[in-house]
This record gives structure tokens, C-alpha cells and sequence, in this order.
């Protein structure tokens, strides 16, 4: 009898192309990834790899076997959900992913809320950049920014919420010392890999063509509250920031659609029911704020 845990192996090695990058995926040491390929080689009395200098690639037996495993676990994952799909209880772990900024300038409040009423749900807080896979329970519920609704998987159902608008931000007191002509230079602070947007090159405020980079959205919004130069943030947290303003004559700018996001069965549990319509009378609160109409400005 096949060891399903032999082929959760194999699945990492024949994705990872690698013995090392199967490992690190699975939190384990190469030996142990070899152990069990061999295992399932003995078993099934075929080879499932070619180790070649670039790479483990499978073979044509390995190639076969690869669709059955595919199949073996979309099933596990099919059965996980309709089991916690099943449970009603609000005791237990959920899951919830969204990007840093949401998290740390919008909804952590809203969690201590939730949190508070409902003691007995264990709340682990996915705050990555990264998409987590709710088909494979990476997550419970995603809270995402979706510019265009076509993109969202068929198989996830969706929450819609406010649209999040970004606007071009400055610190206060730079802005005062542009306006009384100050002869330091303003430059466009961006995080690395994003680089200056088409729409947010307008406005009165003239900069310098050399850019200040960082590589991560906090130091980019302490970096504009100390007066470097102008950067573009969404609303919330631009215009919750009693230290920045928008630069005149620059306008706003779409960057999508809130979406709670949860997964067949798994919607189903009381306690994802319970988060999801929390959160989704909360967002609808911010709109305001998400949208950039909250407060006015210089």
C-alpha cells in the first residue's frame, strides 16, 4: 500500500526540481526526502527521477505516477474542507491572511475586537505579501485588494467590500518648507521593486529624477515623515497620518476592490461565518477612509 506522506515527497520533489528545495519546503533534511523517494521507487518498482547536474527530472514512469499524485491530493484537500466544513463550533484555530499594510494600519484593531468576543477561536494572522492558497488550506479566510474581479479564482467564494484608493503623500512640515521655497531637493521615495507609477508623476510639487528606495512599506512611510520626498500610500494610511498630506494638485487613484475570500466547505464553519461578516461590516465603516473621502486637505 502506497504511504501518502511518501508522495507528499515526491509532489515536493518533482515541483521543487530538487532534493534540497523539497526539503526546505517540508522543513526537513535531504536524507529524509531521499528515504522516502526510495521508499516509493521500492513500492511501486519504478524509477522517478533522472538526477541530472541541473536537477532531478522525472522520468517517464515518474511523469505518470506525478498526475495520480495530483489527483491524491486534491482529494486530501477535498476531504480536509468538507470535514472542517462540518464544524460548527466557534472553538478552534482560524486563519487569516492579508497583505502587511491592511494588518498593521487598518484591521488589527478590528481583530483585537473579535479576538475579544470570541475567546475560544485561535486566530493566527497571515500577514505576508504573498498569496496564500486557500484551495489547499494554506488559510481560512483572504482579505484581499483585487483590481479586477475576473482574476479571483471560480472555486473561492467572495465577500465584496469597499474600494481602496492610493493618493501622493508628504510630510507636513515639507511641504511648509516647499512652499516657503526651500532649495532642498524632493525626491520620489519608492519601494524597490515597484519604481515610480505612470499616474503619480503629476502635481506641483517638482522632484529630483534620483529616488530614494526601500524595500518594504514601513521604512517607506517613515521615510516621508521625515521629509526625504514624496511617495504614493493608499488612503488609509496616508490620510490617517496626522504627519503627511497629499501633494497639491496630484489626484487619487484606484488600486482595486476589498474582497473577503473563503473556500468551498470551509465557509460553511461557524467561526469563518462569524469572522467574515465581522470584518465585512467593518470595511464597509471604513469606506470613507479606503476610498480617500474621509477628511479634506491643503
Amino acid at each position: 500500500m502506497i504511504d501518502w506522506d511518501d508522495v507528499r515527497y515526491f509532489l515536493a520533489v518533482a515541483r521543487g526540481g530538487s532534493v534540497r528545495a523539497a526539503g526546505a519546503q517540508l522543513g526537513v533534511n535531504h536524507s529524509t526526502v531521499l528515504r522516502r523517494i526510495a521508499q516509493l521507487e521500492e513500492r511501486l518498482g519504478a524509477q522517478m527521477f533522472e538526477k541530472l547536474p541541473s536537477g532531478y527530472r522525472l522520468t517517464a514512469a515518474g511523469e505518470e505516477v506525478l498526475e495520480l499524485a495530483n489527483q491524491m491530493e486534491a482529494s486530501s484537500h477535498q476531504l480536509e474542507t468538507r470535514v472542517f466544513g462540518r464544524d460548527q463550533g466557534v472553538r478552534g484555530l482560524l486563519r487569516v491572511t492579508l497583505a502587511p499594510p491592511l494588518a498593521a494600519h487598518l484591521l488589527m484593531p478590528d481583530f483585537a475586537d473579535f479576538a475579544h468576543l470570541h475567546r475560544d477561536i485561535e486566530m493566527e494572522i497571515l500577514s505576508s505579501g504573498e498569496l496564500a492558497n486557500l484551495t489547499n488550506r494554506d488559510a481560512d479566510v483572504a482579505i484581499r485588494v483585487v483590481y479586477d474581479r475576473k482574476t479571483l479564482p471560480l472555486n473561492l467564494h467572495g465577500l465584496k467590500g469597499p474600494e481602496v484608493f492610493g493618493g501622493i503623500y508628504m510630510s507636513r512640515d515639507r511641504l511648509a518648507a516647499w512652499r516657503a521655497g526651500a532649495p532642498d531637493p524632493i525626491r520620489w521615495i519608492v519601494i524597490s521593486v515597484h519604481g515610480i507609477p505612470e499616474w503619480a508623476r503629476e502635481g506641483e510639487v517638482r522632484t529630483t529624477g534620483v529616488p530614494f528606495r526601500t524595500t518594504d512599506g514601513e521604512a517607506q512611510i517613515v521615510a516621508v515623515r521625515q521629509g526625504i520626498g514624496i511617495t504614493t500610500l493608499p488612503c488609509f494610511i496616508g490620510d490617517a497620518d496626522p504627519l503627511l498630506v497629499r501633494v497639491p494638485g496630484t489626484d487619487l487613484h484606484m488600486y482595486g476592490t476589498l474582497w473577503l475570500l473563503t473556500q468551498g466547505e470551509t465557509r460553511k464553519t461557524k467561526r469563518v461565518r462569524l469572522f467574515t461578516e465581522f470584518v465585512s461590516r467593518r470595511l464597509a465603516a471604513y469606506a470613507p477612509l479606503l476610498t480617500g473621502l474621509s477628511i479634506s486637505h491643503d
